[in-house]
């Protein structure tokens, strides 16, 4: 029989789990946040490529240097590229059936883990701003604490009505089987 998407998901481990903690659902926001480095890198090939151009097509005496440019605008370009993805590949959503943590990556070497315990949670809403979002469906999703402070916003999650239907179903009822479909709620 063939392993689901969500058995491999309550299989993983991860620093900090508690005892008795099973991982029930781990997402990753919607890639669509790397599309301001992607432009951005675009604009750096750009650059790169304009001395480079000009140098080669009229066989100036700079043709080396227009060359050096070239090679770091792609490698400055490779280290940024890879920047942004390590931020978006190790910043996660994950729900176990104690808490909902959010790790946020920035960059190689900021990472900001925030955490709410399931019985601190009171409300989970969801809301989808934009054609963009409407489109790829994305959205936002915002947990509400018993206290009134220290709340979650979670940007950019895909299909938001059911990762907010999977937060309130093990809020509500524990560890009763997630009554969405779970291949949805991973990429």
């Amino acid at each position: 029989m063939a392993e689901t998407k969500r058995d491999r998901a309550q299989k993983r481990q991860f620093a900090g789990q508690q005892e008795g903690e099973v991982v029930e659902l781990m997402t990753r926001r919607f890639p669509i946040v790397l599309r301001k480095q992607l432009i951005f890198g675009l604009l750096i090939i750009l650059v790169g490529m304009i001395p480079w151009a000009i140098a080669t097509a009229n066989e100036y005496s700079w043709q080396g240097l227009a060359d050096g440019w070239l090679l770091f605008g792609v490698l400055a370009l490779a280290f940024y590229w890879l920047r942004a993805w390590v931020g978006y590949y190790y910043s996660i959503y994950l729900l176990t059936n104690k808490r909902l943590m959010v790790v946020t990556q920035r960059g190689f070497f900021n990472r900001k883990v925030k955490e709410l315990a399931l019985t601190n949670i009171q409300n989970v809403n969801y809301e989808v701003t934009g054609m963009q979002a409407a489109m790829f469906g994305f959205g936002e999703v915002e947990v509400a604490t018993l206290s009134g402070a220290g709340g979650l916003k979670l940007k950019y999650v895909h299909h938001p009505a059911d990762f907010q239907q999977a937060v309130l179903a093990h809020v509500h009822h524990g560890n009763q089987v997630l009554s969405t479909k779970p291949e949805q709620l991973y990429f």
